[in-house]
């Protein structure tokens, strides 16, 4: 009985371990993921504020404004 717990409290301290090592992202991956994240803003930034974009967002909110109620 005594070799069966050993052997299970042996497994679980591998998996803990295992667990611990790979519990998150590294330094380069927060980067690259930061850097993703800035462009993706970029882009949606330039889309919102483009001309078409922005006359049709005027075009909804002065719609909403002259709704009757």
């Amino acid at each position: 009985m005594y070799k069966a717990v050993q052997a299970r409290m042996r497994a679980l301290v591998c998996r803990m371990r295992a667990a611990r090592r790979d519990a998150g992202m590294v330094t380069s991956e927060y980067a690259m993921g930061i850097v993703a994240a800035v462009a993706f803003a970029v882009v949606l930034y330039k889309v919102v504020t483009s001309g078409q974009v922005s006359a049709q967002l005027q075009d909804v909110v002065k719609q909403a404004l002259d709704a009757r109620m």
